[in-house]
């Protein structure tokens, strides 16, 4: 059994779930080569909490933690099946690696977990369960805990840090549809960046990358990203998925290592 795939998925905007733009073709892709996976396990930063939390629900909920959206979006479900049994192990891990943790059995999937994989996994027939993000997680922490997870690789398990390669709430709403230059020029910054594997660079974006305060005003979106780097291993080849910008100002730009280069493959 190989290592099971890191991926760093921007969910964007909720209504990515019905609009697959370029990102879902490639997503669908790529999970065609997580055949095999016994579980997912997701970090996103619609959970966030005091102290680390992990889900161990056997049977999660979709949850809809949106407002002001189609209606049609309400309605979708995602029924994946919970993991506790690799939730239990993950948290036997963060609690192994000093963190302090506690077990959630009643917790759902938000919106970044169960809208990018309705495109990953369709069918919902691998369990998933999340590892919330600590409110005070900065850079550094964030690739530790991908680091402190990365041994659920070896038995199958995927993780998936699932943000946004650029977020900015207010810009979303206020953007008339026209493409804005400065998404585009950050996502290239952090693309080049994330290419060459510069982890320095990376977890000092704020200061190094060009329009960072636009691009994320606050860092939650960004995190995961640097959670998917600490989790891969240095010698994988990294996957770039070319998603495009949405709604203006939302880069879909994302990222896989150990997947197969040529053609899709079983873990």
């Amino acid at each position: 059994m190989r290592k099971a795939p890191v991926l760093f998925i921007s969910h964007g905007a909720p209504t990515f779930a019905l609009e697959p733009g370029l990102l879902g073709p490639q997503l669908n892709a790529a999970g065609r080569q997580l055949a095999g996976a016994k579980a997912i396990l997701l970090v996103s930063p619609h959970w966030q909490s005091r102290h680390i939390r992990v889900m161990t629900t056997v049977a999660p909920e979709t949850i809809h933690d949106f407002g002001g959206f189609p209606r049609a979006l309400f309605e979708l479900q995602y029924p994946a099946p919970g993991s506790p049994r690799y939730a239990a192990q993950a948290a036997e891990l963060l609690f192994g690696a000093g963190y302090s943790v506690t077990l959630d059995a009643r917790q759902g999937l938000d919106h970044g977990a169960w809208v990018p994989l309705r495109y990953l996994l369709p069918n919902a027939d691998v369990p998933v369960f999340q590892v919330s993000m600590p409110y005070n997680l900065d850079a550094a922490g964030a690739l530790a805990l991908g680091r402190a997870l990365a041994p659920l690789r070896e038995q199958g398990v995927v993780i998936i840090g699932s943000g946004s390669m650029t977020h900015s709430l207010y810009e979303f709403r206020q953007q008339g549809g026209r493409q804005a230059a400065y998404a585009a020029e950050f996502a290239r910054w952090i693309h080049s960046a994330v290419m060459a594997a510069k982890l320095e660079q990376l977890m000092d974006y704020r200061t190094l990358a060009p329009h960072a305060e636009r691009a994320h005003p606050t860092d939650e979106h960004y995190l995961p990203l640097l959670v998917a780097l600490g989790a891969r291993s240095d010698d994988e080849q990294v996957h770039f998925m070319q998603g495009g910008i949405t709604h203006g100002v939302l880069s879909m730009d994302s990222y896989a290592w150990g997947l197969c280069a040529e053609q899709p493959g079983t873990l």
